[in-house]
């Protein structure tokens, strides 16, 4: 019995997923066993990426958020798949994906990971609520203009702050406000790009001390701070747990992941029917922007079977896969996943994503991006649980900055 070891994120979605490919793959190969390796995000980027699982051999196979790339390349934990793909190629690669999932994991020559899951950020929202009558004539006598989503993010925090109705356990949006090394990075980079300003300079230093910056984290602090508009709960809540909120009924907006509105299209939702999407709010005269984060699947280079583990690799890549696995709530990464009609019809948010990940943003590339979400996540951190001025905290996190001598590109 051979056993290909893969480590993966231990959310339901995920988890769900992968293991009917695992039953599948070892069906159709006899004397396999594979093994899912089950931990929480940070526990997976030590083991995998920090602790060197992929570079000695504990496990085949990791599912890494694309922010980790970088670094795990610079460590030599990531097998290049180029030379496999040239050996016994995936049909339609890259073609058959968007480009927006094929660059992020190309490093000149390198292919350091497969795409496995998609969703880029965007307003999540309860249709249902929205269009009920009552709420859009209170809404207009109240702000003078029509309820719908919102455009500014003054027309969010109205909009939120007009939902929130904490007797009913209703509230108008939610934040991922846990310190965990992505959603409040993620956050930040949303609120700081739809109000014009860059994480970067043009010498790819990072740079929070910037007025940008500084209405950024503003109106973040406000926001998650004030429970007459957000729900409570939001500095205890990673990306999957906000997101199980929203779809448990208890908000009623987000500027979340597109996942989320695919997992209320499916028949066992309570709001199936009722959740659409549309951009992110900006500030006037800024553009709406999105963020576009994946999960990929990497070969570890340590791994003793490559050879079973690129057979993995190409046996989740073909389209059969790649949209099945769209049934458990996780999104799929190819082209024709995006554009099946059947898709389409049970889940019509899937006729948006094509346009919405073309066009959204994505974080610099670069080994230090742990490094960096680690002082971004201490900035949220600060301004939510703590009454520091604003530029007080971004001036700190900047001198780290320049202290560490990070930079990208």
């Amino acid at each position: 019995m051979t056993t290909l070891r893969i480590a993966i994120r231990n959310y339901a979605d995920f988890v769900h997923a992968m293991e009917e490919e695992a039953l599948l793959f070892e069906a159709a190969h006899p004397g396999v066993r594979v093994e899912l390796v089950r931990t929480g995000i940070h526990d997976l980027y030590a083991s995998a990426i920090a602790g060197g699982g992929l570079r000695d051999g504990s496990v085949d196979l990791a599912l890494l958020v694309i922010d980790w790339l970088a670094e795990g390349l610079e460590k030599n934990a990531l097998e290049d798949l180029a030379p496999w793909m040239k050996r016994a190629p995936i049909a339609d690669w890259p073609e058959g994906w968007a480009q927006s999932l094929v660059k992020p994991v190309t490093f000149g020559e390198k292919l350091t990971s497969l795409p496995w899951h998609d969703g880029p950020e965007c307003l999540v929202y309860r249709s249902d609520l929205f269009a009920d009558a009552g709420r859009r004539e209170a809404f207009q006598r109240q702000f003078r203009r029509e309820l719908a989503p919102p455009k500014t993010w003054q027309e969010f925090e109205e909009t939120a702050r007009f939902f929130t109705d904490a007797r009913s356990g209703l509230y108008g949006t939610v934040f991922a406000a846990f310190p965990d090394g992505h959603n409040t990075l993620y956050d930040f980079a949303i609120q700081l790009w739809s109000r014009g300003g860059e994480l970067l300079d043009a010498e790819g230093r990072p740079q929070l001390a910037t007025p940008q910056a500084m209405a950024a984290l503003e109106f973040y602090r406000s926001m998650v701070r004030d429970a007459g508009v957000c729900h409570p709960w939001s500095p205890q809540l990673d990306s999957t747990q906000s997101g199980d909120l929203f779809l448990d009924g208890e908000v009623a907006m987000m500027a979340n992941w597109f996942g989320f509105a695919a997992r209320s299209g499916r028949a066992d939702s309570p709001l199936k029917g009722k959740v659409a999407i549309a951009p992110i709010p900006a500030e006037p005269g800024c553009e709406a922007i999105s963020l576009s984060v994946f999960w990929a699947l990497a070969m570890g280079a340590g791994s003793r079977n490559k050879e079973l583990a690129w057979e993995f690799l190409r046996f989740v890549a073909t389209p059969e896969r790649d949209l099945g696995i769209t049934r458990h709530g996780t999104v799929g990464v190819r082209l024709s996943t995006w554009r099946n009609p059947e898709l389409q019809a049970e889940i019509p948010v899937y006729r948006e994503i094509e346009a919405i990940s073309l066009g959204a943003r994505q974080l610099p590339k670069g080994p230090h991006m742990a490094e960096f979400a680690s002082i971004v996540d201490a900035v949220m951190t600060r301004a939510v649980t703590t009454d520091e001025a604003s530029g007080a905290i971004l001036r700190a996190a900047q001198n780290e900055i320049e202290r560490k001598g990070l930079r990208f590109r």
